[in-house]
């Protein structure tokens, strides 16, 4: 039998996603987890591979198993033997026919920025932190050239699995909640690091640095050195995984702010 399940985790205290030989990643927390609930050795597929020190609130994940239990039975067996710092928060069987990654239509992440003078020791490894003021317009400004298909070449990172760099963006939000800046991104798929990169950009516009064509350029370049550095993994949340309509999944990921 294939379950789906829906995880949110605090990325502060992981390695990743993927499995290290550390044993420090979410994946390895829990495959340890479903092997003492279930006593099944299995592997567990996720939707999006997230970086060390980023956070979900929406991943899905799916796994097979010979155990059946009810759903919840699924989501309170498993709490039981996870950390604090990661939980399932629905479990839901699905045919086989589905798959958490190559079913996945969408993706959608936010990035939270804290905008303020000085540094927030409540909000480290939660936000980025910018110290100069941002202008969240233009940043809207410039995030509206990335919509739609286009060739991402110039915000892929070195290492990239992806087999095309051509991806569609449906929307890229820019607002300002007091002291945070969230921008919010869905597309199709997304590049190694692609939202980081995205986001560095943004920043380098929202402060001025660039102006908001520049980022027309950057797409249009097609090469990673024209586009800003990689910004910091800690604002980086993915909150959502979109599938068909006949899976029934359940469309949960909580804004972290």
């Amino acid at each position: 039998m294939r379950v789906a399940l829906g995880l949110e985790y605090d990325g502060r205290f992981f390695e990743g996603w993927q499995t290290q030989p550390s044993g420090r990643t979410v994946q390895d927390h829990l495959q340890e987890a479903i092997f003492k609930f279930t006593g099944e050795k299995v592997n567990a597929v996720c939707a999006g591979r997230t970086d060390a020190k980023v956070h979900a609130s929406g991943q899905v994940v799916h796994i097979d198993t010979e155990c059946e239990r009810n759903d919840f039975s699924w989501v309170r067996g498993l709490n039981s033997y996870l950390e604090p710092t990661v939980a399932v928060r629905w479990a839901q069987y699905v045919p086989e026919s589905f798959h958490a990654r190559f079913s996945a239509v969408s993706r959608t992440y936010q990035y939270w920025i804290s905008n303020e003078p000085v540094r927030s020791p409540l909000l480290a490894g939660r936000t980025g932190w910018v110290f100069r003021p941002l202008d969240e317009k233009k940043m809207q400004e410039g995030a509206d050239y990335l919509l739609g298909e286009h060739d991402f070449s110039s915000f892929r990172a070195a290492g990239c699995q992806s087999k095309t760099p051509i991806k569609t963006v449906n929307f890229i939000e820019v607002e300002r909640r007091g002291r945070f800046i969230k921008v919010e991104l869905q597309a199709n798929a997304f590049l190694y690091h692609m939202v980081r990169n995205i986001v560095g950009c943004l920043v380098y516009i929202g402060s001025g640095a660039r102006n908001p064509e520049w980022m027309a350029e950057v797409l249009a370049a097609k090469k990673r050195e024209k586009a800003a550095p990689t910004f910091f993994p800690s604002g980086l949340y993915l909150t959502g995984v979109g599938y068909p309509e006949e899976f029934k999944l359940p469309q949960y990921g909580a804004s972290p702010f």
